[in-house]
């Protein structure tokens, strides 16, 4: 066992909180700048307004109150607006009802507080962009902000001011069917997306007319619930804590993220909406977080279900007192607290620390000075050109080529007839997937229809449902297989209908829905080359297509583009780049199943006294970091720059990558750390760098990393941020299996 070195001497990593998430992606680090700079004019202005107000008009700007579904204002909403008691909203949008009610409370209330309005724009708001957990897919953190910046262009053009994304949770369950709205399994990666997200939505200043706050959710360990259902309890530990969840939301915090909402779930037998270890202590003592946090949707009045709270007067005190500051559509703050602080159960000063958070971001966000919105920009700001054009290209960036045997892929465009098969490939609605914001599916290109535009006139293409996504017979299947021997070639479409994706969208078994597995088997078995484009928002389970199809293509819920950025990969204009951000397991059995797993004493072998199960290989269907190409890529000449380092010494990483092949492509290498022996179990291995590279036809580039103390840490016994002297290995590779490995001593 290695002997702890506790890098007290060093400034920078005295902080464990600071030390504790994973270091961003190459030219990503950010300096040890202190996190809440408060400008002194601000804060005046903030405890000036807030001696003014009254204890019900404080309480109404911890309330929060949705609209209807259409974006529309409900009708007490004015009411509270004038009376200074609707801090914010979510769902009220568009420019004319945003300042009508911004109207009643900037003009009609005593102190003139406008209102904060909020909507869940998770991945675009009228042009939808790839779902996140394909976005991640893309391992191109520029792009990631990209999109979200031209989101919030789009929301902000509404009157939006607030948006509840992006979703941090790293999830390890594909049964959890909010893994959609996440960047996958890996906290690295996590991070890396975490940052780029916030970046895109607030920018350098949050209170510019294109930029929305937006919140880091959902504190914490959501993506934990166990058996992957939905709102279900979590049980995991301090150090899984610390070390898996943790990490994308300080990422968050460190891009300046505006807030934070809440969890559903549990927190060691603290629900995370009352628990002031995760909202005080790790967010804002050992953070320094200076925003404010937002309930999930009426998880301080499900403190009572959750069996900690009696009444709504306990509710509202200990979600206020964990430190929850606005309350999303319940009411147990603005009905319960005013008989709180007069029996003393809640100190004024405790509101008034939510309320100053508040009014301070408010100030931040700019709507004291400008509360209305433009209406003349709403009808030039949504689904542009440029933005169609970004999502086209996001959406082929995020695509996962699984499998091309025989080089299947790409089709030519001189076909004589394609047939296109599947009860997905007509659906516009699926592509764009859930919490697609405003994005409607009449804007949307389907597979269908983007292959069509992509081969024009000149090539009959022949369409056959085949079978329902879900429930219905085999009707269709005997106009589907004649469909595929009138052709040259089959495109697939399988997969799931948005709403079997998101929150609420919990599966037991993730095979794919309904006889769309047996569809596949009757149209393989007419003969012809076969590709199979699954449109999903999760991993599923298809292992007699991974072994039997020869090509596999995997487009996610791809947006308002999808249709023709399928295209443009199946016929080979864009040459698919995109890796995996989570595991495919062979089985739902296997779940969860996640590349990053703690070592055993008894590693998978092939006697029978090993980790392992008696009717599928341990291994997964497809690794973490997967993804094929058109052409072919080569690793070679790793180095390290030297072989030993101090414990505060950084590590350069040198690696060359080299296209074989005879077509330009992407390929994402990928820098993994193992530390041989520590003094807490750890990981096989983690992921600690990426590049995504484009190069041309023997092309080769060499890469550059460097790894420092933050990479190469751990958290010891006591929770002490150390970094430990012994052997390690790092690995450059193209997914987490294999690769190039070379060893160093930490001294």
């Amino acid at each position: 066992m290695k002997r702890a070195c506790v890098l007290a001497v060093s400034a920078w990593l005295a902080s464990a909180a600071w030390a504790q998430s994973p270091a961003p992606a190459k030219d990503e680090r950010r300096t040890a700048a202190p996190r809440v700079v408060r400008d002194a004019a601000l804060e005046a202005r903030v405890d000036a307004l807030l001696r003014r107000m009254t204890l019900e008009e404080k309480l109404g700007q911890l309330q929060q109150l949705d609209g209807e579904a259409d974006g529309r204002f409900r009708p007490e909403h004015l009411e509270l607006a004038r009376a200074g008691r609707l801090g914010s909203t979510l769902n009220v949008r568009g420019a004319a009802q945003v300042n009508e009610l911004q109207k009643a409370a900037v003009e009609g209330s005593r102190l003139k507080v406008p209102v904060l309005f909020g909507f869940d724009v998770i991945h675009g708001y009228r042009t939808v962009f790839p779902i996140p957990l394909a976005e991640a897919a893309s391992f191109d953190p520029e792009l990631a902000e990209a999109t979200a910046r031209a989101a919030a262009a789009e929301s902000a053009a509404v009157g939006l001011k607030w948006t509840f994304a992006p979703m941090v949770d790293v999830a390890r369950d594909p049964r959890w069917g909010r893994v959609s709205e996440g960047a996958g399994e890996d906290p690295y990666l996590g991070s890396v997306m975490a940052r780029a997200r916030v970046r895109g939505f607030q920018g350098d200043d949050v209170s510019r007319e294109d930029r929305v706050i937006a919140t880091a959710k959902h504190w914490v360990a959501y993506g934990a619930a166990e058996a992957g259902r939905d709102y279900n309890t979590t049980d995991v530990s301090e150090r899984a804590l610390r070390e898996i969840h943790f990490p994308p939301f300080e990422a968050a915090v460190d891009a300046g993220v505006g807030t934070f909402m809440s969890a559903f779930n549990d927190v060691d037998g603290t629900p995370a909406t009352a628990n002031r270890f995760t909202l005080t202590r790790v967010l804002r003592e050992e953070w320094g977080f200076d925003g404010f946090v937002v309930s999930d949707y009426t998880s301080v009045l499900e403190l009572i279900k959750h069996g900690i709270a009696a009444d709504e007067a306990e509710a509202a005190r200990k979600a206020l007192t964990a430190g929850v500051d606005v309350e999303m559509v319940s009411r147990t703050f603005a009905q319960r607290l005013p008989d709180l602080v007069r029996s003393g159960g809640v100190p004024v000063a405790t509101i008034d620390q939510a309320v100053r958070r508040i009014l301070r971001l408010k100030i931040r966000a700019g709507i004291f000075e400008r509360p209305y919105v433009d209406a003349g920009r709403e009808q030039t700001a949504l689904l542009t050109p440029e933005s169609r054009q970004l999502a086209r290209r996001a959406a082929a960036r995020s695509m996962v080529l699984l499998r091309n045997e025989g080089g299947l892929l790409p089709l030519r465009k001189d076909l004589r007839t394609l047939a296109v098969v599947g009860p997905l490939a007509d659906d516009r609605k699926a592509v764009i997937g859930a919490w697609s914001g405003d994005g409607k599916a009449e804007d949307a290109v389907s597979i269908l229809a983007g292959i069509q535009a992509a081969l024009g006139a000149s090539v009959p293409v022949v369409h056959a449902k085949g079978c329902e996504i879900e429930g219905g017979g085999d009707e269709g299947f005997a106009a589907a297989v004649e469909a595929a021997k009138q052709a040259d070639a089959v495109v697939l479409v399988v997969g799931e209908a948005a709403e079997m994706s998101g929150e609420a969208a919990s599966r037991s078994v993730i095979d794919l829905p309904g006889r769309q597995l047996d569809l596949v088997r009757a149209v393989h078995a007419a003969g012809k080359p076969t590709v199979v484009l699954l449109v999903t928002g999760r991993p599923l389970t298809f292992p007699w297509i991974a072994e039997n199809v020869p090509a596999v293509l995997l487009a996610w819920q791809g947006g308002t583009e999808a249709g023709s950025a399928a295209a443009d990969v199946l016929f080979g204009d864009t040459n698919p780049g995109g890796k995996l951000p989570i595991t495919f397991p062979r089985s739902v059995g296997q779940v969860p199943i996640y590349y990053a797993h703690k070592r055993t004493g008894r590693p998978p072998a092939e006697d029978k006294w090993n980790s392992k199960y008696l009717d599928v290989p341990v291994t997964p269907q497809f690794p973490f970091g997967h993804g094929l190409s058109y052409t072919t890529f080569e690793l070679s000449g790793l180095t390290l720059g030297g072989t030993g380092i101090t414990a505060s010494g950084t590590l350069p990483v040198q690696v060359t990558v080299r296209n074989t092949g005879s077509r330009a492509g992407d390929e994402v290498v990928q820098v993994y750390v193992t530390d041989v022996a520590a003094s807490v179990t750890r990981p096989v291995k983690q992921l600690r760098a990426f590049e995504r590279v484009s190069l041309a036809p023997g092309e080769s580039k060499t890469l550059a990393f460097t790894l420092g103390p933050r990479d190469l840490g751990l958290l010891d016994a006591r929770f002490r941020w150390t970094v430990e002297p012994g052997e390690f290995r790092i690995t450059a590779a193209t997914s987490s299996e294999g690769g190039l490995t070379e060893a160093f001593t930490l001294r």
